[in-house]
């Protein structure tokens, strides 16, 4: 597609979301902090009318059965294949993550292929029990209004992680994007909606508050939340009052434990992936990296390398992979981090700086050695481009030390023998442990977290029975 062209599809699929003008509140791009548009600010009133929408729309929806809904989900993926340039340029600007690497192209490929998994995926009855006296099924149907809530980082894939399989399921979906990336997930409902019947799939947008209020309400049957462990315990407490069923992928600290004897120059590249995709913030990402003495200097040189030579800048430039922090206030966090990290003996290895050439929320891709466990940055999420390095001895002792943490979403386990890695993996108190890598998700393969890092599977035959309504049917059997 020409750049003409792509231009004027960006700006054609912006028009369709944005506010009308003196209306709304301004969103401004990551990098230059120009304005993109203007966001509608809807009230607790136009939510209550939404899900009323969405309450009456859901019973056709789900009468639509199976073979239809995955009819559907499938246009739409092909919708959104054939707005891709357009959804991307708009998540590029909005959110900061460049368009190419494993960023904002990658983020809308990868939501046309979830929505292909989640048609694909087949949930069949369960068989409980089948003899002469009595035959017993597990069934799924839809639980009603699915109320979804979806985070900054990855604004448009995390988005269809919760309605693909809410709307696979017969079950229709008002969704509300954060208040720092609405546009992106407004344009992205805009091209859905395009094949799908009205009032199945709805976007609010507005404050925080509004998030609040859709998982309190009385008429959402389920909730799904992706964001911070402090805002998932609010989540739990709005919907105490109307029982609604939870899914939350909460913060993660992931540990990476590398072991004794491991080809440093070997796993460099997947190491600093593992870290640093989306410039760091990505809940899953690899947090705090334990290395053993025999290989410890060995990894902080071949990160720092790798660090140094990644391009980082405005996210609409070809060649750039790293972009801005996407916000103020989670910029602060990386830099008070850092700078509090220094004054307890970090070592800088590279970057540990802002880089205000680039623009105001760049912060240079940093590797702090020298730091163990009691320092903030290894203590706490940084949700940005640091990757603090910790030396260890003992191998028992890394494991102690990386399961301490109170969250537990991802983990890693390095080593040149994989078998050995394999062999320590489920020492790991997280959902996920990947071997040789970090952050690696499938659209089949279960995810979810564990401790404070929230509760509920996603992805795949469970990420489907997650929003559905089990019931069992209980009859004669084959005697009678």
């Amino acid at each position: 597609m020409s750049e003409p062209a792509t231009l004027a599809d960006y700006s054609t699929l912006l028009d369709r979301v944005v506010a009308p003008e003196g209306e709304g509140r301004e969103i401004l791009d990551a990098a230059t902090r120009q304005v993109i548009g203007r966001v509608p600010v809807q009230t607790a009133e136009e939510l209550n009318a939404a899900v009323a929408r969405a309450k009456a729309a859901q019973p056709g929806w789900e009468a639509l059965g199976h073979e239809k809904r995955i009819e559907l989900l499938l246009a739409a993926a092909d919708a959104i294949d054939a707005n891709a340039e357009a959804l991307a340029r708009i998540l590029s600007r909005e959110q900061g993550k460049p368009l190419n690497g494993p960023n904002a192209r990658f983020e809308v490929g990868a939501c046309s292929a979830w929505l292909r998994s989640n048609a694909a995926t087949v949930l069949e009855p369960e068989v409980i029990v089948d003899d002469e006296n009595l035959h017993a099924e597990l069934i799924y149907k839809a639980v009603g209004v699915v109320g979804a809530i979806s985070p900054w980082n990855w604004p448009m894939m995390i988005s269809i992680w919760q309605i693909g399989p809410s709307l696979r399921m017969g079950n229709t979906v008002v969704i509300k994007p954060s208040s720092n990336t609405p546009l992106s997930v407004l344009a992205l409902i805009s091209v859905i909606n395009e094949v799908l019947p009205p009032d199945v799939l709805i976007g609010v947008s507005g404050p925080g508050s509004i998030g609040g209020r859709l998982a309190a309400h009385p008429d959402v049957a389920k909730v799904m939340f992706t964001g911070s462990t402090e805002v998932g315990r609010k989540i739990i407490e709005s919907s105490a009052g109307n029982l609604a069923r939870l899914t939350l992928e909460l913060g993660g600290n992931d540990a990476g434990v590398v072991l004794p004897g491991t080809d440093a120059k070997a796993i460099a590249q997947d190491l600093f992936w593992g870290a640093f995709i989306n410039t760091g913030q990505t809940c899953a990402a690899l947090k705090r990296l334990y290395v053993h003495d025999s290989v410890y200097d060995e990894v902080v040189d071949a990160l720092a390398e790798i660090a140094a030579q990644t391009p980082m800048g405005p996210g609409l430039d070809e060649d750039n992979v790293l972009g801005p922090v996407q916000n103020k206030e989670q910029f602060d966090i990386v830099k008070g981090l850092v700078e509090d990290a220094k004054t307890h003996g970090g070592r800088v290895v590279v970057g540990g700086e802002p880089a205000p050439e680039l623009g105001e929320l760049f912060y240079k891709a940093t590797i702090v050695a020298d730091v163990t466990d009691g320092v903030a940055l290894v203590d706490e999420e940084q949700f940005g481009p640091v990757l603090p390095v910790i030396r260890y001895s003992d191998v028992d002792d890394a494991f102690a030390r990386a399961n301490a943490a109170d969250v537990g979403l991802g983990s890693s386990v390095w080593s040149s023998d994989p078998e050995e890695a394999r062999r320590h993996a489920t020492r790991m108190q997280a959902g996920t442990v990947w071997i040789n890598s970090h952050g690696g998700l499938h659209p089949m393969v279960p995810f979810g977290g564990t401790k404070s890092s929230g509760y509920g599977m996603e992805f795949g035959v469970e990420g489907l029975k997650s929003v559905a309504l089990p019931q069992v049917v209980s009859g004669p059997g084959r005697k009678g």
